[in-house]
């Protein structure tokens, strides 16, 4: 492997910055709620580093950051299949890390994380060692795991039909079987057309010009018949997922994960565009990439500075992150008044939980003023997010 002095500061810079956002967020309910109920593999990577160093924001989401960073050394490793410089692998390494669903899925209690991870670690393995054996197995590892896997070994089986390949089709089949057995299937409901809504999230998780791009080497080699593993990985779970919409809402970010390991054809082919020009014939594509990478970096100190946001928002709700946030400012105001434990609503009694402040009846959580109420407002840089004020029971 080619010594490589910037990757590694790539990443520690990277590291450092979803610590410091990590700082800025709050446990949501669904977070919250995978993990005290210990939901599936998520649940319990979670549960892995608060219950060795206490319960905190950090402690919760380092494993998904730690998760993200491999993630993205195996994308420095993939991309030596198919960029010749250690520059051009550590600009891809770049780009995908300010890509707006990567740098989410590193902070968030989710799957995404996990699934980006494991996609990208067969990728690896693919290119690494060619052997179905070790690829086999590994899959059977992933088959029980979650149900977006289906889409992953879909992609694989049309890949193994188009070359002919008879055994990796076959356990491809049996792949899927046992997953559909284990998860069954997410097609369901009653038919309302959601295609421009999942457009819109794909291009919010790529950015726009990222994914516009994608999906045009998609098409290019689909024109062209240059088929791959990758072309087959990512176009499936795509396409799939844009017909769906046309009759029912989709998880999108469920199908991403898979689409994002088009990322190294994108890669190849505008590399290889590039240099068969001449000098004075680069402008174009220099531009395309300034475009995107500007795009990239206003999504990112959007992310960064996304608290600020609230001031140019006239409803707090309507916020991107609103979910993941108040409920630790709320669990500190509460702690500051003297006032351990409250009787709120579920989802907000949960969220408090992880912050140290139980359920009782002594005190009640209410969005309204009274008289002698305690005010535990959570407001950001002056601004009421959330307005809350807490009143004694008088019967305890």
């Amino acid at each position: 492997m080619r010594k490589n002095y910037i990757l590694p500061l790539v990443l520690a810079l990277d590291i450092l910055i979803l610590l410091y956002e990590t700082s800025t967020l709050s446990i949501s309910y669904f977070e919250a709620h995978t993990y005290f109920g210990h939901h599936g593999v998520v649940g319990f990577i979670s549960n892995i580093a608060p219950a060795l160093f206490g319960q905190n924001d950090y402690t919760l989401r380092i494993a998904f950051i730690l998760l993200h960073t491999a993630t993205a050394f195996l994308v420095y490793l993939t991309s030596g299949y198919f960029l010749k410089t250690t520059r051009e692998q550590n600009l891809l390494v770049v780009v995908f890390l300010l890509l707006p669903g990567v740098m989410s899925s590193a902070l968030l209690v989710n799957k995404v994380g996990v699934v980006i991870f494991l996609t990208f670690l067969f990728v690896y393995l693919y290119y690494r060692f060619q052997n179905n054996n070790i690829l086999n197995v590994f899959l059977l590892f992933l088959a029980p795991l979650d149900n977006s896997f289906s889409y992953l070994f879909l992609g694989i089986f049309l890949y193994a039909v188009t070359t002919k390949q008879k055994n990796l089709a076959l356990s491809s089949v049996f792949f899927i079987a046992i997953n559909l057995f284990i998860f069954g299937s997410d097609i369901g409901g009653y038919p309302t057309g959601h295609f421009l809504d999942a457009l819109g999230v794909y291009a919010a998780i790529f950015s726009p010009v990222v994914f516009v791009y994608i999906v045009y080497i998609l098409y290019r080699h689909y024109l062209t018949k240059e088929f791959n593993i990758l072309w087959f990985i990512a176009t499936t779970p795509l396409v799939f997922s844009l017909l769906l919409s046309l009759r029912q809402r989709v998880h999108i970010e469920f199908y991403a994960p898979f689409v994002l390991v088009a990322l190294f054809l994108a890669a190849k082919q505008f590399n290889s565009s590039y240099k068969v020009r001449l000098v004075q014939f680069r402008k174009g594509y220099k531009l395309l990439f300034n475009i995107a990478l500007f795009f990239l970096v206003v999504h990112f100190f959007l992310i960064l500075a996304n608290k600020s946001l609230y001031n140019f928002i006239e409803k707090p709700k309507h916020h991107f992150a609103y979910k993941n946030h108040v409920a630790k400012e709320l669990a500190k105001n509460l702690k500051t008044k003297h006032i351990p434990c409250v009787n709120t609503n579920y989802q907000m009694q949960l969220r408090l939980k992880f912050y140290g402040i139980t359920e009782c009846k002594k005190y009640k959580l209410k969005y309204f003023k009274e008289v002698n109420a305690k005010d535990v407002t959570v407001r950001y840089n002056s601004k009421i997010i959330y307005p809350a004020y807490v009143t004694k029971i008088n019967n305890q």
